[in-house]
C-alpha cells in the first residue's frame, strides 16, 4: 500500500503522519492489519530494536475518589466490588514494589486515587519513593497521584521521582461526556507542570468508550504537541458497576490499528500497551509487541491482568526480549535530560532539554539507521549490560514459599494490585459480544501482600 510506504518512510525520518494519513490507517480493513502491523513494526524496530520495557503498577489508595470519571471503578458512586483502603505505608508499597522488580519490572508507577495529592500526600508517596529507592537503587519511579498544585511536581522530583502519569483519555471535544468534575484543560496543566519540574511526562489515552476515528485521531495529535515521553495506550474495561459497564465496542483488529496510529503519529516515543490488552487483544497480543516498546506486568489497579509469567513468555516466544536497567528506553535525542540527570528513563523537558514535540524530525547524527534496525545498544565488552536469556526471561518470580516478597492483606493495610479495569477500557461491542466476553473482566480481590503468589 502507497500509505503505508509513505508512513513507514516518515516514521524512520522521525516525522509524524498528516492528520489524514493517521484517520486512513484506522480505516483499513481487518484483511490489510497484517501489513499495517508490519509496516508499523518497522518504524517501533529502528527507533527500540525488539526491547520491551516493563513496567509495575502498586496501588497506594484504592476507591473513595470524589471524581466521576466514568470508566473508573473507583469513580464517585461506583458499585463496583472493588477492595478499598486508604494510603499504604512505605514499607507496604516497597515490598510490592519488589515483587515487580523480582519480575523483570524497570519502572514502577506509584498510583493514587483522588482528585489530586494534598502536600500531607506528597510527603507520604516521597516517604514511599525513598523506602523503594532505598531495596532498588536503579528502579525508575512513576507517580500517578491525580491533578497537581503548585510546587508539588518539584517536590515529587526531589524526592525522587523520575516521571508523573497523567493521561488526557479522550479528545478534548468529548471529554465532559467522560468526566464533569474536572476539565480536560486541568489535564494538560498537570502533564506541563511535571515536564516544568524535570521530570518525564507519561500521558496516554482510553479507546473504546464509544469515540470516533476523529476523536482517537485528535487525542492522540494533542499528546504529539504535548510531546510525553511515554503514550500509555488503554482499552476500556467495561467494569460492573461503572457508567460504561455494556461498552464493548473492540475488536482485537481494531486495537492493533489505533496501536499502529498511535506509532506512526509518534514514532520515536515509548508506546505502552496498557490496561485490557488481554481481554481485548486476546490471542493477538504477541502482534501488540511489534508496535509498542512498553507493556504492564502482571495485574493492574482493581483488575487482574496476565499473569507475570504468561507475560515474560509472550515476549520470549514472539522473539523479543526483556529491556534492563542499564539501556536508556528513549533514542538519544529524547534522552538527553533524562540521562543527565541519571535517571536512564530518557526523560526530557526544562530549558535546553529534549526536542520539539513527538513527531518532529530527529537531527541527522541521531536519526537511526533503519537498515540496522535502530540504534544497536552496547555490548558488555563496551561497557553495556548483558541482555537476558530467553530462560531468565521466562522465569517467574519466587513466591512467597520460596523467598519471594509476600503482598499485605487488606487486613493489614495492603492494597490490590491494579487491574485491567481501572488503567485501560474496552469499547462498545454488539449484544451477543457483550455477553460473551465480560466474563472476561476480573475484579481483583487480593491486596499486595496475601500469601498468593502475586502476579508478576
Amino acid at each position: 500500500m502507497d500509505l503505508l510506504n509513505t508512513l513507514v518512510d516518515k516514521g524512520l525520518r522521525g516525522e509524524s503522519p498528516t492528520r489524514e494519513e493517521a484517520l486512513a490507517v484506522l480505516a483499513t480493513s481487518d484483511d490489510e492489519v497484517l501489513d499495517v502491523v508490519a509496516a508499523a513494526g518497522k518504524v517501533r524496530r529502528a527507533w527500540f530494536g525488539r526491547r520491551v520495557k516493563l513496567n509495575y503498577l502498586v496501588n497506594l489508595k484504592s476507591g473513595l475518589c470524589p471524581e466521576d470519571c466514568s470508566y473508573c471503578s473507583q469513580r464517585l458512586g461506583s458499585t463496583s466490588e472493588i477492595l478499598k483502603y486508604t494510603w499504604l505505608k512505605p514499607e507496604q508499597a516497597a515490598a510490592a514494589a519488589g515483587a515487580g522488580v523480582a519480575g523483570g519490572a524497570k519502572r514502577v508507577c506509584l498510583v493514587a486515587s483522588g482528585r489530586g495529592p494534598t502536600d500531607r500526600d506528597v510527603d507520604r508517596v516521597s516517604q514511599t519513593i525513598a523506602a523503594i529507592k532505598e531495596q532498588h537503587q536503579d528502579v525508575e519511579i512513576c507517580a500517578c497521584l491525580g491533578l497537581l498544585s503548585d510546587g508539588q511536581a518539584e517536590r515529587l522530583r526531589e524526592a525522587g521521582a523520575n516521571a508523573y502519569n497523567h493521561n488526557l483519555n479522550t479528545s478534548e471535544a468529548t471529554y465532559g461526556d467522560i468526566t464533569t468534575t474536572h476539565t480536560y484543560a486541568d489535564r494538560v496543566s498537570t502533564v506541563q507542570r511535571a515536564q516544568a519540574a524535570g521530570m518525564s511526562a507519561c500521558s496516554g489515552l482510553i479507546a473504546g468508550m464509544g469515540e470516533s476515528d476523529e476523536d482517537l485521531v485528535d487525542v492522540v495529535f494533542s499528546l504529539r504537541e504535548l510531546d510525553p515521553d511515554s503514550v500509555p495506550v488503554n482499552f476500556l474495561i467495561p467494569i460492573e458497576g461503572t457508567p460504561l459497564a455494556g461498552d464493548w465496542n473492540l475488536t482485537p483488529q481494531r486495537c492493533l490499528r489505533i496501536l499502529a496510529m498511535v506509532r506512526f503519529v509518534c514514532p520515536d516515543v515509548e508506546v505502552r500497551l496498557a490496561g485490557g490488552r488481554e481481554i481485548h487483544l486476546r490471542t493477538l497480543q504477541p502482534l501488540a509487541l511489534h508496535l509498542a516498546n512498553s507493556i504492564f506486568l502482571g495485574d493492574y489497579l482493581t483488575t487482574e491482568g496476565q499473569a507475570g509469567k504468561d507475560d515474560l513468555a509472550m515476549i520470549a516466544d514472539a522473539g523479543f526480549e526483556v529491556e534492563d536497567t542499564g539501556t536508556t528506553t528513549l533514542p538519544a535525542h529524547r534522552a538527553d535530560v533524562g540521562a543527565a540527570a541519571g535517571t536512564g528513563c530518557g526523560g526530557h523537558g526544562g530549558e535546553g532539554g529534549g526536542r520539539g514535540p513527538c513527531g518532529e524530525a530527529a537531527p541527522a547524527d541521531t536519526a537511526p539507521a533503519p537498515a540496522e534496525g535502530g540504534t544497536p545498544r552496547p555490548t558488555p565488552a563496551e561497557g553495556g549490560t548483558p541482555r537476558p536469556t530467553p530462560a531468565e526471561v521466562g522465569t517467574p518470580r519466587p513466591t512467597p514459599a520460596e523467598g519471594g516478597t509476600p503482598r499485605p492483606t487488606p487486613a493489614e493495610g495492603g492494597t490490590p494490585g491494579p487491574t485491567p479495569a481501572e488503567v485501560g477500557a474496552p469499547g462498545r461491542a454488539p449484544a451477543a459480544a457483550e455477553a460473551s466476553r465480560a466474563d472476561l473482566v476480573a475484579v481483583r480481590r487480593r491486596g499486595a501482600g496475601t500469601d498468593l503468589p502475586p502476579n508478576a
